[in-house]
């Protein structure tokens, strides 16, 4: 010992619990507001002990029982645990030992302010990995022995002093509490409440625990079986150790010094959601506020996406309605634009047929068109006529609702016959009188109705499919519009993967028989690629516009996460003192923020899918598909766990000592 006025009483021989040698500890060392707290300490305590640790505020006491629960490292000195030198210790391995070995009755109770009672006390074997049932019935236990089963549903602010004193204690043995360090454990408390915890400390002492008192009071200090007392950092006295009792830890009041089995990244996770959910619903208001961003964010993304899909679809499916198989020949040669009703002239039925008969072709559907008008009785409608072959339907895929289409032999004959749309038939015959078999008017010429196409809609630039009326390409050249060229020619391919050598051969063909290149050709499903390839891009601009509303719902969740950290500082010093690890801190913030971006997520699916229908209801095309919902829902927890790390980081990196001294 450090001064020579006092002797120990008794001398132990066995080896020494707790060892200090020569321990100082300075705050802010090297600079000018260095503070010596303690000077050159030496001491042993050995199992079984009840030692009280006297002296006036400032002696440094309290400092003490810090570095002796490992929670504050000493700056000079050595520290032997069982033998175990704990300056080689780090931060996890402290946290295990204060887990395995320590148990902490503080002042100020240092009680998790939003868990329960029974929560509180289960803390300890948390982090311990102790099965969620065995846990709970320990914890149990443990109150009911203080007198406590009845409060175990409780929270701290429902509780008095020496209640959630108690359920301190309780906490101190759940792990067993094979050293219990207490902290001025009566100073917040009345004189009975005090009594009480006393009482509870004695009892605890007789049954084997080695019980570590810090206070100011002699009366308090008395009731130990050995008295240190402190002065200015040193010790000025020490009654010396005294024999152990015999008694072992019992159950009555503590369990056996429990087996830290290590806690499993699953069970760690389970209960990291539990205690973040516990959290938010601290202060909803605010987690609402949180939420709202990350919510916003995925909606966007959702909604716009779904609209991109939807407006992509659409050109898709009136590009596809045409058939993605087909090649288009117009008139005039590459880079020549062709305006409607230009003279330019250069294809014919021939080339139609000639192109039949190459291989991959299923057919070639020469086209002319030409608007006409028709005279049913005394009615006149304007629309347009279009001369072509039999296999128009087929190649279009536009089949007939009502009657039939013109055959071969109509063709060949140069059949009077017509296939009119479902907008003529509307206009001709507004009483909903049967069209086919009747008679029609076009320029002066008598044609039969003979069927009646199915609806197609308008185009993406609003014309009308419907208003057409269909006539034999021979019939039309010949008698209607007094020319054999066509406009152009519709070419259907059997396989698709040989559509660019069949447009080779197409072009090479024409090429032979003009003598020149006086025609274009159109790939419809190169066409289609393209088209899509431009939504595709387009569908990311606006998903790329709408994630920025996510960065910034994640920058909300990194505020709001560091805002909890400064405001739960002493709930992770807690945490710490109870042996929770730096992955325990660090994957519990995480998990919070996870947490917030994930039902953020999920309600801005919602949202999204709302705000999608909102859209569509005004006319927009939309089309919701599981891809983007799976990518901004992923794209939330992503954010979450981006944005959370640094305030997890700051979270596991906190001193204890500096955490629980936190206000």
């Amino acid at each position: 010992m450090n001064d020579a006025s006092f002797r120990p009483r008794t001398v132990r021989t066995e080896t020494p619990l707790i060892e200090l040698s020569g321990i100082g500890k300075t705050y802010n060392p090297g600079t000018e507001m260095a503070v010596e707290v303690l000077r050159e300490v030496s001491l042993s305590i050995y199992p079984g002990e009840f030692v009280a640790i006297m002296g006036a505020s400032g002696s440094g006491k309290s400092t003490l029982m810090n570095i002796l629960g490992c929670l504050d490292r000493p700056t000079t000195g050595t520290y032997r645990f069982a033998g175990r030198d704990v300056s080689q210790f780090d931060r996890d391995e402290l946290a295990r030992l204060r887990r395995e070995d320590f148990g902490f009755v503080f002042q100020s109770y240092n009680l998790i302010a939003s868990a329960t009672a029974l929560e509180n006390v289960e803390v300890p074997a948390v982090y311990s990995g102790v099965p969620t049932a065995e846990r709970h019935a320990r914890a149990a236990e443990l109150l009911a022995a203080l007198g406590l089963s009845e409060r175990g549903g409780h929270r701290p602010n429902q509780l008095s002093g020496g209640q959630q004193q108690r359920v301190s204690i309780a906490r101190a043995l759940m792990n067993g509490g094979r050293i219990i360090l207490a902290d001025e454990p009566t100073g917040a408390l009345d004189s009975r409440s005090g009594a009480e915890v006393m009482a509870l400390l004695r009892d605890l002492a007789e049954r084997g625990h080695t019980i570590v008192l810090i206070t100011h009071d002699r009366s308090v200090a008395e009731q130990a079986g050995r008295i240190i007392e402190i002065h200015d950092g040193r010790i000025t006295a020490d009654s010396g150790p005294v024999a152990a009792s015999a008694a072992e830890p019992q159950a009555a009041l503590a369990q056996a010094e429990a087996e830290d089995r290590g806690s499993s990244f699953a069970s760690d996770a389970s209960e990291a959601a539990k205690m973040a959910l516990r959290a938010l619903r601290t202060n909803p208001f605010r987690t609402l506020l949180t939420l709202l961003g990350v919510m916003i964010g995925v909606a966007s993304v959702v909604a716009m996406l779904a609209v991109g899909q939807g407006a992509k679809q659409q050109v898709l499916d009136r590009i596809g309605s045409m058939g993605s198989n087909l090649l288009i020949v117009r008139p005039g040669a590459p880079n020549q634009r062709v305006q409607a009703g230009s003279s330019v002239r250069t294809l014919v039925v021939d080339d139609a047929n000639a192109i039949s008969g190459l291989p991959n072709v299923e057919a070639a559907v020469p086209e002319q068109q030409e608007n006409v008008t028709l005279r049913i009785g005394n009615r006149d409608y304007t629309t347009q006529a279009i001369a072509t072959t039999t296999d128009m339907p087929t190649v279009r895929a536009w089949p007939v609702a009502r009657g039939t289409f013109f055959s071969a032999q109509d063709v060949d004959r140069y059949a009077t016959v017509a296939v009119i749309g479902t907008t003529v038939a509307k206009s001709l015959f507004p009483d909903g009188e049967d069209p086919l078999g009747r008679s029609v008017i076009i320029n002066n010429i008598l044609f039969r109705i003979i069927g009646v196409m199915s609806s197609k809609g308008a185009t993406s630039f609003g014309q009308d499919q419907d208003d057409v009326i269909f006539l034999p390409v021979t019939t039309g050249g010949l008698r209607l519009f007094g020319e054999t060229y066509v406009r152009s020619i519709t070419v259907a391919v059997s396989d698709v993967a040989k559509i660019t050598d069949t447009q080779s051969a197409i072009n090479a063909l024409l090429k032979d028989r003009h003598g020149k290149v006086d025609f274009q050709i159109r790939n419809m499903a190169a066409l289609m690629e393209t088209i899509s390839a431009t939504a595709n891009t387009l569908a990311v601009l606006l998903g790329s516009i709408a994630a920025i509303s996510l960065i910034v719902g994640g920058i909300g969740v990194m505020n709001i996460m560091l805002m909890s950290v400064t405001e739960r500082t002493r709930e992770i010093g807690i945490r710490m003192a109870t042996g929770a690890t730096t992955r325990n801190i660090l994957q519990q913030f995480m998990t919070e923020a996870v947490v917030v971006s994930g039902v953020g997520g999920v309600l801005g699916v919602v949202l999204g899918f709302a705000g999608g229908l909102a859209v569509a209801l005004a006319g927009l095309p939309l089309a919701f598909t599981a891809w983007p919902v799976l990518l901004a829902f992923t794209c939330a927890v992503l954010t979450g766990l981006l944005f959370g790390l640094m305030p997890a980081l700051k979270a596991s990196r906190l001193d204890p000592v500096v955490a629980l001294a936190s206000d």
